[in-house]
This record gives C-alpha cells, structure tokens and sequence, in this order.
C-alpha cells in the first residue's frame, strides 16, 4: 500500500471548507479536548434529561484485516471542522466525516522506519496545528514523526528529511540499538510541536528528554534534558556522569500547555532502571516531576518532584490539568496532577508551590546492598488519597469465603512494608499496583464547580529483587542471564515465570522443550504477539544472542540460583511482577477494584466515589458491583455529565456529576480502553469511543462508535 491512499470523493467536498474561524466549542482540536487537558466540552444538547436516549449514529471499523490477538487502539480522536481523525491498530493514521463515520483518507504512520521495524505501537492520538490558512497534523509512529496536510493526509515532504523526524536522533545513543517511541502525542504551541517518548525502563536505556520541533520544517528548536549534564542545575542529584550512563525520567504520558503564559508542564517518569536504583544515588532530578518550563526556549521556571529516587515505577502517567480554584478566598490558577500512588498534588501554576501542605514522610530503607533509598516521600495533606494506598489482612477480598481463605494464605508468603516498601529477596506488595491509581487516561475537570474527576485502579500487585552477577569473567549463561536482565525482564520477570503486568506474559520456563534456538531467532527478530520485533539483537554479531539463548532455553538449570563468585560485583533485577489474585483469577483485595471518584479542589476533599464496570458473573451470584480494571479517562460537560468507557465489561456510561449515579449505558463492541470525545457537526452534538479492546485479556478491535440523540 501507498502511503497515503486514494483519496474519497467526499474530500472534495470537505476540502472546500477553510481552516479559519475554528469553532471551539464545537470541535475537540486537542488531545483531551484543549491544551489545558480539561476533558471538557461546553456543548449543551446532552442533558441529564435527555442523556437516556443517545443512541449509536455512526460507527468506523479503522482496520480492513483483523487485528493482531491482543492489539490496543487507544486514540483519544480530534475532530476539526468536521473531520474526525485517529488511529488503527497496524499504524495508520485516518480521517473521516465527522457526521457520518464515511471514510476521507489513511495514511501509513510507518512512513520512513527501516525494514524489520514495523510494529504497531500504542498511539494514543495525535496533534493539530493551523495558521489560519493551512492546518497540519503532527503524527508520531514509533520514533518516527512526520506532518501530513490536515484535508489530504498527504506527508508534507519539506518537514524534516524527506517528511520524516527520527526522535532517536539527538538522545547521545547509537540509534541502531535504541528503543523509542512516542505513545502519546505532543503538544503544539505557536509553530512548535513539543514532545517527549517512550523509553526503555531496563538498564541502557535512552535519557528522556524534552524537545521541541519547527511545525514547518521539522527543525530542533529546543531541548530540555531531564538528566541534567556536570554542571546544571539539579546534576547534584545523581551520582556524576549520570547522563552518560542513565537513562528515562521521560514524558511519555504529554503535556499542558498554558498558551496565554507561554508555559508547558511536563510529568516525568521514573529513572531506569526501575527497582533498583545502587547506580543512580540521590534524589535524581528530574525524574518523577512536574517541571514547567518557559514553552518558547525550554528553560526551567519551576519543578515539583512527587516521588525522591524511584524504586517503584511511579511514573507521573497522565498531563497534569491546568484549574482555577478557589483557595482561602482567592482565585488562584493552578496544576493538579494525579499518580499512580492514588495521591492528587495541587501546585501554584506560577510557582510550583503547593496549595496544601505536602510533608516529607518516613519510609523504609532498602537492605540491599549497594542501593540507598531516599529516606522520606512527599505526601500530601489533602485532598486524600483517592485509592487505598497500602494492602495487609484487614483488606483481603470478600466476596467469597473461599476466596478469602485462598488469599490469607498467599499473604503469609509476601512482605507488605507500606506504600513505598524497600523490595528484598522476599516477594513483596505494592499497593496501588504497577498499572495505578491513575492511569494514562489522566482526570477531568469541571471549572464551574473545581471539581476534579479521576478513574482508577485499585489492584495489589508482588514484586522481588534477585543478585545478578556482574563480575568481569562470566560464563555464556551468566552473561545470557544480564542481557535478559537488561532486555526482557521488565515483561517476563528474571525467574521467567511472566506474569500480568500490562496484560498476561507467558512463562519461559521449560521453553528449551518447546522450541530450538532457531526459533527463538526467529521470535526475537520477527516479534510475536505482544512482543516487538528486536533486529538490535544481531547488528553487532551473534554473541549476545547465543548468550541470551543459553539462559532462555536452559532447562535444567534454576534461574532463581545466584551464583554469585564475586559478591562486590553484582546488580539485581526482579522477578515477575504479579497481580495477586484469588483461586478464580479476581483481583485478591478487597473490592472496589475500579473506581471513579469526583474530587473538590477548592476544598481538597472528596466529594462521592463509586465503582467503575461489573462483571456480570458475579452480579449474578449477589456480589455488589465491584469495578474493573479500567484504562482510558473521562470528560466531562457544562451540563452535569461525566462520559467514560474505560472499564473491562465493553460499556460506556454517562454518570451525573454531582451524585456519580450512573444516567445512561451502552454496550460496546470490545472494551473502550481510551478517553472519549465530543464534538457537534451542524448543530448536532456527538461523543465518540475507541472501542480498542486487547488488555486484560479483552477481543481487539478496530471499531470507533459516535453516540447522538435522536435526529
């Protein structure tokens, strides 16, 4: 296929409407609805009234083939005078009439990657740009990013080389053997087009900095380097050279963009590798932060670190959202950002200072040598966490005796050490799990009444440490045993058993009876499932792959065995990261399991939470609603509406906005993992889902449905 299709008749029609005059109240031009990430959307014609009768208008099937078992479409979609555009799982971008669903154009987001480097990626939008006269798309596939003409999906060959950006391109690593990609989409401001990226979070991975790309020609205007080089300013938070040798503290979640300061507000993430953390001593700015930085030049104005030294995954995973709220009286215009760890800090949007007291808690210190933990956390004093922060016996499932029983004997195997536990040997619990709190989907707000609306997971996973030898004379299994640590461990766990993080992830025990070195090869090379294609593997010759191999495919020996000759000269990796679960595979705490929960900012207090998604089973056995894990985030309306999908059970809900009683529902074709959008095309006001389905063990799908009332 072309990269840019036959275009449909109707483009011709659509072509003829100008760029100018954009109507913003009826459009949704920016990812989560403005550059403030609000979720929110003015238009009036869905009421609490009438909200019952929406019914399907139009329905977009992206993908002509079936999707690949297990892809994840999570598009946030725009929609720009009158034209929807988005997503499909095998990474092509599209447009098609707003009103009707008919198709314009598609354009292969592929465009200029190398061969074996094809592989769908999670996109979860893309951005728009217009002078008045032209309109542009800025789209990002894997690492690479290109411009398309808004009307003909047309690349725009001008725009960097040949109508391609490579993002690896600057990051100080051989780009050959980098990993990349850009999940969610950047942000423009003026004629720049701001974005971070996806990287690695084992060891070598690339640093995540922030970059800022001419919208016209694909130029580097700036950079901001989130691990400072010798010298600048919060270098003194790493060991020294740290650049050099540590990567991550990467926005792959977006941004804010306050247009009339001229601020952007990044959420970092953690530092890699993940969980253990003896190379990177000190407080490693500017990982886990929110940084607001001057969007014209890139320069610092203020930074808010939410977690000191990251051991625990703790990516900031959503744009903070840009409020005014109502504090001591005052007006004051700030960020409020949500996390993983269920808390919510509300920042002076000029300053960075909170706007409730955040106190710097006690936590426990690592025993594992080599590693030195931060002694405390920031904690903040409101508004409370918004999910149950820690997981011991009081919080054992209940909806079954027998699953209670099940669960207080799996907890008498595990460690539980509080919200920011110190990992060791033994299996321990971290509560919210890997997957949050919050999630990339991010919260809504509502600014007529300061309320901010989040979904959530409340899910405990277990995770431990193991040593790995990293002595200079090593034998080809402990050499194989440190490249997986480096490569696949972060899936499939060092004692390769898998596990449910981001979906399930088969066991490599026993895969040398299974298969042949040749076909392993071939997995590595080619990609299976949800496993990317890694041709890195064999540039440089085939010693790191025999080593690897040597490891995956012994059958005999225990990967949990140390066999540590040298014990000054080791690193540890972790085991696989687990969701405890009951004997019949419910999460093991006790639920809810999903909620969506409204939160005052002018009073930082909780307002209502309830659970988000069922599952009819065991509805039907008399267990109250217990939520489901859910992905994607909510908008909200001026007219006392919360729309989300988001949950596991393929529904989409309206919920009233002050009472969080459920209006309206309405059965998907696969689980709508992402944020919905609204819009209105001649006067008639529609909300659209991607019905992407693909994780926790949901169909795929390739389907977008837009709801409207009655015509």
């Amino acid at each position: 296929m072309s990269r840019t299709s036959v275009l449909l008749g109707v483009v011709a029609v659509l072509g003829a409407v100008s760029v100018e005059g954009q109507f913003a109240a009826n459009d949704w031009s920016h990812y989560h609805g403005d550059p403030t990430n609000s979720h929110y959307s003015e238009l009036k014609q869905i009421t609490r009234e009438n909200v019952a009768q929406l019914e399907v208008a139009w329905s977009y099937k992206a993908s002509d083939n079936p999707s690949r078992p297990r892809s994840e479409l999570q598009c946030n979609p725009l929609v720009v005078n009158g034209r929807l555009y988005g997503t499909t799982p095998e990474g092509f971008f599209f447009a098609v009439d707003a009103a009707t669903g008919a198709p314009l154009w598609k354009t292969d987001g592929y465009a200029g990657a190398e061969e074996g480097r094809r592989w769908p990626d999670r996109v979860r939008g893309l951005a728009h740009w217009t002078d008045g006269q032209q309109a542009r798309l800025l789209v990002a596939m894997g690492h690479t990013l290109q411009a398309l003409d808004a009307v003909t999906g047309e690349a725009i060959s001008s725009f960097g080389d040949k109508g391609v950006v490579d993002l690896r391109v600057g990051l100080g690593q051989d780009i050959e053997d980098m990993f990349f990609s850009v999940t969610t989409p950047g942000v423009v401001y003026k004629e720049l087009y701001i974005v971070g990226g996806f990287v690695s979070e084992n060891r070598g991975a690339a640093p995540g900095d922030i970059r800022a790309y001419s919208v016209l020609t694909g130029d580097l205007v700036w950079t901001f380097e989130t691990i400072p080089r010798t010298g600048a300013f919060g270098a003194d938070t790493w060991p020294e050279n740290a650049r050099g040798q540590i990567g991550g503290a990467n926005v792959w979640a977006g941004f804010s963009v306050d247009v009339e300061r001229g601020m952007v507000f990044a959420p970092t993430g953690s530092a890699s590798y993940d969980f253990y953390g003896g190379d990177r001593h000190g407080k490693n700015l500017f990982a886990n932060c929110i940084i607001a930085l001057n969007a014209d030049t890139g320069e610092r104005i203020w930074h808010f670190q939410t977690v000191h030294h990251d051991i625990w995954d703790k990516d900031l995973p959503s744009p903070p959202n840009l409020v005014t709220v109502q504090h001591k009286g005052t007006a004051v215009d700030a960020v409020a950002q949500v996390t993983k760890t269920g808390f919510v800090f509300v920042l002076d949007r000029e300053t960075g200072v909170p706007l409730f007291p955040v106190a710097e808690v006690p936590v426990p210190v690592s025993t594992l040598a080599g590693e030195q933990t931060w002694p405390t956390q920031p904690v903040p004093s409101r508004p409370p966490p918004f999910t149950r922060t820690q997981m011991t016996m009081d919080d054992i499932t209940d909806i079954s005796a027998e699953a209670t029983a099940q669960v207080a004997l799996m907890m008498a195997g595990l460690r539980a050490d509080g919200t920011f536990p110190a990992f060791t040997s033994q299996p321990t619990i971290l509560m919210p799990g890997f997957e949050g709190g919050a999630e990339w989907g991010g919260a809504a707000y509502d600014p007529k009444s300061g309320t901010l609306f989040v979904n959530a997971n409340e899910i405990a996973y277990s995770l431990g440490m193991m040593k790995l030898d990293n002595s200079a004379d090593m034998t080809p299994y402990k050499r194989g045993r440190n490249e997986f640590a480096q490569r696949c461990s972060s899936c499939h766990g060092m004692d390769r058993k898998g596990g449910t993080h981001m979906g399930f992830t088969p066991s490599l025990l026993g895969l040398g009876e299974r298969i042949t070195k040749k076909g392993l090869e071939t997995i590595i090379r080619d990609g299976r499932g949800r496993m990317p294609p890694n041709p890195w593997m064999f540039r440089r010759g085939p010693e790191r792959f025999d080593a690897l191999a040597e490891f995956v495919l012994d059958t005999e020996r225990d990967p949990n065995a140390a066999d540590i000759e040298n014990p000054e000269e080791f690193i540890y990796s972790h085991t696989s990261k687990t969701e405890l679960l009951d004997q019949e595979g419910y999460p093991a705490i006790k639920p809810p399991w999903g909620t969506l929960t409204a939160i005052n900012l002018n009073e930082g207090a909780i307002k209502w939470q309830v659970p988000l998604g069922e599952y009819p089973e065991l509805t039907a056995r008399g267990v109250p609603p217990t939520g489901t894990k859910n992905f994607g985030g909510p908008v909200v309306t001026s007219t006392g509406l919360i729309f989300i999908a988001a949950s596991a059970d393929e529904r989409i809900r309206a919920f009233d906005q002050e009472t969080g009683e459920i209006l309206w529902s309405a059965a998907l074709p696969a689980s709508g993992f992402a944020t919905p959008s609204i819009y209105a095309v001649a006067g008639r006001q529609y909300l659209v889902i991607t019905c992407g389905g693909g994780k926790v063990e949901r169909p795929s799908s390739s389907m977008y449905v837009a709801f409207a009332l009655p015509e």
